[in-house]
This record gives C-alpha cells, structure tokens and sequence, in this order.
C-alpha cells in the first residue's frame, strides 16, 4: 500500500504572519458587514487567541455612510497581499483579467459612415511570479476612459497602455468581439438585405512586441465536388434525377496587420473571402435568387482542403496581411460529422494544440 503525504505550506515568516494578521484585525474593526457575522467562530476564535475581543457588528445598511478618501485609504487589499498569501506555486501567469464587459463601441465604416455596435471586450494582462493577484476592475475602469472614442487600433494601444501601467504589468491583451452588419445585395432580384459578420479584434503586447489581430467568420455554402460529378453521372448513365449534397460552413479567418502597408477595412477582409469562395449564405432571396445560388454552387464545388487553400491565397496576395490562419468547418448534410481543415501562415498562429472545442464554435448562429 503507498501512502502519500499531503503537501505542507511553506511556513510564513514571523514579520509575513504578523502583516496578515494587522490586515485581517484592521478589516474586521473597520468594516460594519454581517458577512463579517457570518464569518462568526473562525475570526471570534482568531481574535481571543491574539487576546483581542471581535467588534460587535451592526446588521443595519448604514443608507447616510460616505466612503471618503481617507476611509478608502484604509480598505483592505487582500488581491495585493505579500507573496507568503499566494496559493499553489508562485508561476508566472501569462493571462488573468476579465471577459465579455460589454459596452456600445463607436466604429467607422469604409464609405466614412458611422456605427455604434454592442461589443464584449476581453482584457487580461500578465502576473509575475512574486505577485498575489491584480485589480480586475481596473481593466474595466481604464477601457471606459477611453470606449467614448470612435474606434481606432490607437484608442486600443492607448487603453492597453494604461491597463500595463495601472497593473504593473509587462505584457497585456485586449479583445472586442461584435457582430458587424453590411448590406448585401441580392443575386438577381435586386433586393437586399443586412448580412451580419462575426469579427474580433485583438490588440496583444508581449516581451514589447505588439500585434494587431482581426478575426472574422464567413459563412458560406460549399458543394460537395464528388457529389456533384456522382449526381451528373446518374443523371448521364442512367437518366436518373439525383441532387448533390451542399451545406452551410463556416470559415475562421485571423490575420495579423500590417498597417504600414494601409487600412485593412471590414469590408475589404469580407470581400476577400467572397472573392476567393464566392458561394456566401444570401440574406434576401426570391426565385430567381434561389436558381442563381444553385448556378453559383454548381460553378463552385469545392472541398473543405479548397476553401482552406483558397482563402490562404487571398490572403497571401493582400500586402496589409501578416501572418494568418485558416480555420474551415463544412457542416455536412451527407455525413453526421463534419470536414474540418487548418492552414496556418507565419508563427503568429502556428501552434502544436488545438482547443478541444475549436471546431464546435465555428457555427452560424443567424
């Protein structure tokens, strides 16, 4: 039979002990919380042993109580705490922050329009190795200073600068994720209609190397090649009516910018998907819509490899574009899986894993 030992803290130093202890009785003198009362036998208990009697406590929300600079001054900073109060190893954490705050963001658009989209922001930064935690609120309160500007990747790198200064730390990340709306005309009919595109913006600093990332999702309808040639020759062979398979997909593209080279604008990345795969999903369709998509699909075949390949192209032709990946999902109507491909370009995304739940995100949610 083994037998394990259960690890054992380091024992804190006497001066280390003696710090969270004056936190601890300073927190619980000054606060007027029944949380506090909660807490009950533990800090009652604490407190005799140190020969000190637990502060009696009010269950009543003080409504007229103002927190004044003074009173502030003296709030407990449990996040802040000396290194003996950190659990688990003291490693360096390459990401700590918060995810999807949400707030109206002001964009332009290609044509000098404007558009104010609701967008969930992702801000983390690093953690040292000797340092307990961070003030997640302040990543908050920092991008608010400046969400009132119309977006620019140099309101970004101004947000994240003051993030890196407020939190004392060496490499940051900030992420917007919104849903970007453009009016798309129809095939034939000559109707139109707003197509929604998922796109994200990562702005990430790290080692004092900064990037500037955009991601975004096109949704298109890929022909099974195969099927179609196996449809046509029943049809030939045996004047047999047969339909080949096609599904909706969804291609992931993610590029680093070159913005020496000029504006990467929305609308450009989108119509550089829809050159290279020209079979995008229709927003508004009449009959005659429907039998053109069914021609432009038949003009299209493609595979999943394709689409990857494809997209990679177009890409690699745009000077404004870095780095890149291709990440393709075609959702298949003749099997109950699907066909997935990844083609990366440059070290920015080149990566040995990939997230277990990479491919289920790559769904169109209308």
């Amino acid at each position: 039979m083994n037998v394990h030992n259960p690890d054992i803290a380091e024992p804190m130093e006497a001066e280390e002990a003696a710090e969270l202890y004056e936190r601890l009785r300073a927190w619980a003198a000054s606060a007027d919380r029944c949380a506090l009362d909660r807490a009950g036998p533990s800090l009652r208990s604490f407190a005799a042993a140190q020969g000190e009697e637990y502060p009696a406590l009010s269950s009543d929300y003080p409504e007229g109580f103002v927190a004044d600079a003074a009173y502030r001054a003296e709030l407990p900073d449990l996040q802040n705490g000396p290194a003996a109060s950190i659990k688990g190893d003291r490693r360096h954490i390459q990401h700590v922050g918060i995810h999807n705050f949400r707030l109206p963001i002001h964009f332009r658009t290609r044509d000098h329009g404007a558009l104010t989209l609701e967008t969930s922001v992702t801000g983390t930064v690093s953690l040292e190795a000797e340092k307990k935690g961070i003030n997640m609120s302040r990543i908050m309160r920092t991008f608010y200073a400046h969400a009132d500007h119309t977006f620019s990747f140099d309101v970004i790198e101004t947000a994240l600068d003051a993030t890196k200064t407020d939190l004392e730390s060496f490499d940051a990340r900030i992420q917007m994720r919104f849903s970007y709306p453009l009016r798309i005309d129809s095939l034939r009919s000559g109707l139109s209609g707003y197509q929604y595109y998922d796109i994200a913006l990562e702005l990430v600093e790290r080692a004092g190397v900064r990037k500037k990332i955009v991601h975004l999702d096109y949704v298109y309808s890929s022909t099974c090649p195969c099927s179609l040639e196996l449809s046509e020759h029943a049809r030939r062979a045996r004047g047999q009516l047969a339909t080949p398979h096609s599904q909706r997909s969804v291609a992931r593209l993610s590029v680093e910018l070159d913005e020496a080279a000029g504006c990467l604008w929305f609308e450009d990345l989108i119509e550089l998907c829809r050159g290279a795969v020209p079979t995008e999903t229709q927003v508004m369709v009449k009959r005659e819509d429907e039998q053109a998509f069914a021609e432009l699909n038949a003009a299209n075949p493609i595979f999943v490899e394709d689409a990857a390949r494809l997209f990679a192209r177009a890409l690699d032709a745009d000077p404004r574009v870095r780095d890149f990946r291709v990440v393709a999902s075609h959702q298949e109507s003749l099997h109950s899986h699907d066909a997935v491909s990844v083609l990366t370009e440059g070290a920015t995304f080149a990566q040995a894993s990939l997230d277990p739940r990479l491919f289920a995100t790559l769904l169109h949610h209308g």
